[in-house]
């Protein structure tokens, strides 16, 4: 049985002029059972076209600010910078890659994009417009469990995991607001925020809050979620 090609989406270094890639992306999709790959950020009509029909699965990754006009707000000065063709190439891979139900697993980022692109909101910065008990901006080391997270029975991530409980690392600043309509929530942290979410009517589309590709070497179900999506990706 062939290996599932999977297409993770670019980081930027806008100093050095790069694209760059952690390799605990990569890591986590070979252990799971991938073959991982970086794509750029050629976003013409035809490379995205053929980039979806070719790849078995797709990752969001972490990473910048996503633009907050993507999602119909103006940009507050606690957001971040975000990077235009990172935002361009997502957006259009994604409208693609819906139509085709494979596989989609976003990824701390990855999950605000899949709320944004679906219709929802982000807050631009928890801090400041939602301010609570739980930390979500970890300092190092980052593979460390930090806080809790309750899974929802009945989710696409329960189904994964087999438990209501579950320790995560957390290293974000910005985080799902309203959540967009065809998404449900399947897990959340002390202080109510969403920490995990899914498409019911989709074979398979999780985002999830924390960094699986950080903690799968010491953390089990994080790897139970890089095989389900790598299995994901091979029906």
């Amino acid at each position: 049985m062939k290996k599932p090609l999977i297409a993770l989406m670019p980081l930027w270094d806008k100093k050095l002029n790069s694209y760059w890639m952690l390799p605990g992306y990569m890591d986590f999709i070979i252990k799971s059972g991938g073959i991982p790959v970086m794509l750029s950020f050629s976003d013409d009509e035809q490379s995205v076209k053929e980039i979806a029909d070719r790849f078995d699965g797709f990752v969001f990754t972490g990473g910048d600010d996503i633009d907050p006009a993507r999602y119909g707000e103006e940009k507050l000065e606690q957001c971040g910078e975000a990077c235009d063709e990172r935002d361009s190439l997502e957006f259009a891979l994604f409208r693609e890659v819906i139509k085709t139900d494979k596989p989609i697993l976003g990824i701390c980022r990855g999950m605000q994009f899949l709320n944004a692109a679906l219709g929802g909101t982000l807050y631009q910065d928890l801090p400041t417009q939602k301010p609570g008990n739980v930390c979500h901006k970890q300092p190092a080391p980052f593979d460390a469990l930090t806080h809790s997270v309750t899974v929802e029975k009945g989710t696409k991530l329960y189904d994964i995991v087999g438990t209501e409980k579950l320790m995560v690392n957390t290293l974000h600043h910005q985080a799902v607001d309203k959540i967009a309509p065809c998404l449900v929530p399947c897990a959340a942290a002390d202080d109510g925020l969403v920490e995990a979410v899914c498409a019911p009517e989709k074979a398979f589309l999780l985002g999830v809050q924390w960094h699986p590709e950080m903690i799968f070497n010491h953390e089990e179900n994080s790897i139970k979620i890089g095989k389900a999506f790598v299995e994901a990706c091979i029906k």
